[in-house]
């Protein structure tokens, strides 16, 4: 029925009219048209806005709204400009291999939902705010680096001049940073490849 400004999120939203009457709002997928119809069930036709369950999906094709848990709703890939692409079934059958915007390679079950083709306003990225004020009224405070600070306010503060951080880099708390803050090692077994992460020198693996 038409597209809709979000102000929590990045993507549009589409709002949808089922055949009983009912109406909802979608992540607006990219390409999709007023007056569109878009189909969800276990097995429909590959087309940009209809869903299907990700073991009926084409081995490459671009997904989005990809469920983590069957029935739950999408958790992967919903901000504007997002894309998964489906890599295929492991042996067992009952995962599907997906391949993450970030880079990682991971497990989801194989009767999940996903949503074909990207979401949309792509061109978000590339979009400039412009002045600190239109920043400031989104919410957003200034970030101030450790190094411009007096000594008493963060470890990486004082000194004469531009002085070096000496040693390794840490937070306002004196804590290092670098280091993997991941703990859920309830889910690692679904990770094949983790993501692409710039490694700081001397940091914990």
């Amino acid at each position: 029925l038409g597209f809709y400004f979000d102000p929590n999120r990045t993507a549009h939203l589409a709002l949808l009219q089922y055949a009983d009457g009912e109406k909802r709002y979608i992540i607006a997928p990219r390409g999709v048209k007023v007056g569109d119809n878009l189909v969800s069930g276990e097995k429909v036709d590959v087309l940009p806005g209809n869903s299907m369950m990700v073991k009926n999906i084409p081995s490459g094709t671009e997904v989005h709204c990809v469920e983590n848990v069957p029935g739950k709703g999408a958790v992967y890939a919903r901000s504007a400009g997002q894309v998964i692409i489906v890599q295929g079934p492991d042996p067992s059958g009952k995962f599907v291999q997906i391949k993450m915007p970030s880079g990682e390679i991971r497990l989801v079950y194989a009767d999940c939902m996903a949503t074909i083709g990207q979401v949309g306003n792509e061109d978000k990225l590339n979009v400039k705010l412009g002045k600190a004020g239109r920043s400031r009224n989104l919410g957003k405070r200034p970030e101030v680096r450790g190094m411009a600070m007096h000594a008493v306010e963060h470890p990486h503060g004082g000194g004469e001049g531009k002085g070096q951080i000496g040693g390794q880099a840490k937070d306002i708390w004196g804590n290092r940073i670098g280091t993997r803050t991941r703990k859920n090692k309830k889910t690692d077994k679904f990770i094949i490849k983790r993501r692409r992460t710039k490694q700081r020198p001397y940091s914990k693996k």
